[in-house]
């Protein structure tokens, strides 16, 4: 039996958020029900046939390219680039890849390109909407931290709500400074401060930066009155870590140590005990310390871990 790998991509046009392919093998004799292309179909409907697709399929691989690159070689490239890394994930080599639009150069597995394949055939509409699906949840998690530019609604895409916080907010580091509509939206470091959002933005970096680390964030900017807000809440496994984060700009960075003393913690304590009452929460819990120092260049983030109320 000939093994055929069905590929497509989504996330060519968003303003945020990067490309992301799925490659996907499907059994001739699979019972999946309802397959299209995914943009045909409802998210609820998609939603329902994730799980089946990776229930029933023979491999499912998923290609992502982040923004930083899609910047460097232009989104056409990225997007080739992710589905030739979602055949490369599959956990089985395919004789054969059927692409969703025109074939993939410099492809070791032979491969042929089908105008509207999203829509005709059936490994072609799996990989569609399991991209889909895929792409939406990141996403979504980004929605927790970017809560002011709606990405869990328009997944990047630039929704007269998406432009508007542009408008006000400036691009995010998960922005493709490389489209027209961003490029003139960055924000810089004056920027910043004169707009009061240099805090705002360290936030944001930790955040990130934690997300790539492997946490889930759950919430930024929990306010808990009268004791004040806790910056970050994310997911470690089986623990809830609470994160105050520091951030220096045109500041001594050694200073920001200093700002977490213990009156600081208390505060802190306080906050946590209010939010466990208030969502039952029961997990073990961490308390952590970002600090940022935003600078021209990459900005310096260091990460103190399981600081003590003692």
């Amino acid at each position: 039996m000939e093994i055929i790998a069905g590929v497509d991509e989504v996330g060519r046009g968003p303003l945020a958020g990067p490309v992301l392919a799925a490659a996907v093998i499907l059994p001739d004799d699979h019972t999946i029900e309802g397959l299209r292309d995914s943009k045909k179909l409802s998210k609820l409907k998609r939603e329902k046939l994730f799980p089946i697709i990776q229930e029933q399929a023979l491999g499912i691989g998923i290609g992502l390219v982040d923004v930083k690159t899609i910047d460097e070689i232009n989104i056409r490239e990225a997007t080739l680039k992710a589905m030739q890394i979602a055949l490369g994930n599959l956990p089985i080599k395919p004789d054969k890849a059927l692409i969703d639009g025109h074939p993939l150069k410099n492809q070791v597995i032979p491969n042929e390109g089908i105008v509207g394949g999203d829509d005709l055939i059936d490994s072609i509409k799996a990989a569609s909407i399991i991209a889909k699906v895929t792409r939406d949840k990141m996403m979504a998690d980004y929605g927790r931290i970017f809560p002011e530019y709606g990405f869990e609604k328009n997944n990047g895409y630039g929704t007269e709500f998406h432009m508007k916080a542009l408008d006000e907010h400036r691009a995010t580091p998960i922005h493709r400074r490389s489209f027209k509509p961003v490029m003139h939206k960055m924000p810089t470091l004056t920027w910043l401060s004169e707009q009061k959002r240099v805090g705002w933005m360290g936030e944001k970096l930790a955040a990130l930066y934690l997300k790539g680390k492997g946490l889930e964030i759950l919430e930024m900017n929990r306010n808990c009155p009268p004791h004040g807000e806790i910056d970050i809440i994310a997911r470690n496994h089986g623990e809830i870590v609470f994160i105050e984060v520091k951030t220096a700009f045109k500041t001594n960075p050694d200073l920001l140590d200093e700002k977490v003393d213990k009156d600081k913690l208390k505060k802190i304590s306080h906050a946590i005990y209010q939010y466990q009452q208030e969502t039952e929460q029961i997990d073990d819990i961490r308390i952590d310390c970002i600090s940022v120092i935003l600078q021209k260049k990459k900005p310096i983030i260091k990460h103190f871990e399981g600081i003590r109320l003692e």
